[in-house]
């Protein structure tokens, strides 16, 4: 079995982001960049399947700059056996970026695919649902466990009464949440065979995907200082102050 992993090229989340003086965007220059959290756990689930023997080749793929070959590298050398780059530097919308995952997905043919369910910079959570839609293929969002038998997978869902478990047919689309797994670290001499597994390079108009967004960003603000707390004396004054000055109750 085939399995495709999207991943997307982030701001690595220990950084603290900073906003455009114009407001425009979030200034990205001299800041560590890294794989999507989400992205982490949808590769170590891939690579388990391949390692039970359920999966026989696992292709990592990403939509971005050039830089993202980065992000490529770190994929293979967690067990992804090769990867693709479809080379973008237009800021993308999920729907772009889905419509690029389909061609990936007709061309390579997986029997599964794996993406996380959300990237921690748009925070958007579409990408998995929208590629299930042009597709056609049947979807398992939230996995928090993916079990493969035979021709289906079933995938365990977070949601909100709790756990919820759905049977898919193969081919199928899983988005992965926090709970799937711990992601583990690249050793050494993996990331030294990493540089030499391939890694192809694809361009939008060679998909014959046009990526024009119909989405734009009209202000980016960072958020507002939280003001310092207050000690009360009693529950009176507390509830006093709730109620006329933060006007919850």
């Amino acid at each position: 079995m085939k399995v495709l992993v999207a991943v997307k090229r982030v701001v690595d989340y220990n950084v603290k982001v900073r906003v455009k003086a114009d407001n425009s965007g979030v200034d990205l220059a001299n800041v560590k960049m890294s794989m999507n959290p989400f992205c982490e756990i949808a590769v170590e689930e891939a690579v388990r399947l391949k390692e039970k023997g359920v999966a026989s080749e696992i292709v990592v793929v990403s939509i971005g700059p050039t830089a993202a070959q980065e992000q490529l590298r770190t994929a293979l050398a967690l067990g992804a056996d090769r990867a693709v780059l479809v080379e973008s530097s237009d800021e993308l919308n999920s729907l772009a970026v889905a419509k690029l995952l389909k061609a990936v997905v007709d061309k390579e043919q997986p029997q599964l695919v794996i993406l996380g369910k959300q990237a921690i910079d748009s925070d958007n959570n579409q990408t998995g649902q929208m590629l299930g839609a042009l597709t056609g293929y049947a979807q398992g969002t939230f996995a928090s466990k993916v079990e493969v038998a035979g021709d289906k997978v079933n995938v365990t869902r977070e949601i909100d009464g709790g756990l919820q478990t759905v049977a898919l047919s193969l081919p199928a689309i899983v988005t992965t949440d926090l709970r799937l797994n711990e992601p583990r670290y690249a050793s050494l001499p993996n990331i030294m065979k990493a540089k030499k597994k391939p890694l192809e390079t694809l361009t939008p108009d060679a998909l014959g995907v046009t990526t024009t967004s119909t989405v734009k960003t009209l202000k980016v603000e960072a958020p507002a200082a939280r003001s310092a707390g207050i000690k009360v004396k009693s529950v009176a004054e507390l509830v006093e102050k709730l109620k006329n000055e933060a006007k919850v109750i």
